[in-house]
């Protein structure tokens, strides 16, 4: 029996309000999104609960899982559960996934990013994360080469059951990220800076993900 495709992970510009709601939609109508990174720009707790309010359901109503980062310092855990949404995402920090894990249990996923090393990772997963984004765009906006992100896709995905999600800088880099087996496919700019929208966007990228998965 064939491997089930590599779904999609789609990562939000960093947001200060509502305003993207309706490309959210337009994305996760698309069909095969996984689940969807909110980006949130520091903000007031309420106002961030609020904000999560207003843009879930953009994700949510279409099968997705809504995933919550937040610039800057803030009470993670609390404006998941107060928002409703599906999981959290923080930067590397085995004692901070910890302490999340203890407070949400297992009604919410915890993922992690800013993984520098293979030992990060480990150590990571054995703090309890339920998956890791590897190859996002640094802070000051580099990117690591697309080889050593799908090197250690590749390794992971062949030792360790808790899912990776390898992330793309662009629908070209698709195929070589799918052939490490790695879960998810996280895009950014490749779906929101699509010519065609990112309903097209969403598109063009399964059936880069199909291709590959056909001819691996």
């Amino acid at each position: 029996m064939a491997e089930p495709a590599a779904r999609l992970y789609l990562v939000t510009p960093v947001l200060d309000d509502a305003s993207f709601a309706a490309r959210l939609e337009e994305a996760c109508a698309g069909g095969n999104v996984a689940a969807v990174l909110l980006r949130l720009a520091a903000a007031d707790e309420r106002s961030l609960i609020n904000q999560v309010k207003m843009l879930g359901p953009s994700v949510q109503e279409h099968g997705a899982a809504l995933i919550v980062a937040v610039e800057g310092e803030a009470d993670i855990a609390t404006i998941a559960a107060r928002s409703g949404a599906d999981g959290v995402h923080v930067q590397g920090n085995p004692a901070r996934v910890r302490e999340l894990r203890e407070r949400l249990k297992d009604e919410r996923a915890i993922g992690v990013g800013g993984i520098r090393t293979k030992d990060d990772a480990m150590t990571l997963g054995e703090a309890g994360v339920d998956y890791l984004l590897l190859g996002e765009p640094r802070p000051d906006g580099s990117l690591p080469a697309l080889e050593s992100v799908a090197d250690r896709a590749a390794w992971w995905a062949e030792i360790f059951e808790t899912p990776c999600i390898a992330y793309a800088p662009s629908l070209d880099a698709i195929p070589a990220l799918v052939a490490t087996r790695a879960e998810f496919i996280a895009l950014s700019d490749a779906v929101w800076s699509h010519e065609g929208g990112p309903a097209k966007g969403v598109a063009a990228a399964v059936e880069r993900i199909g291709t590959a998965e056909d001819g691996r």
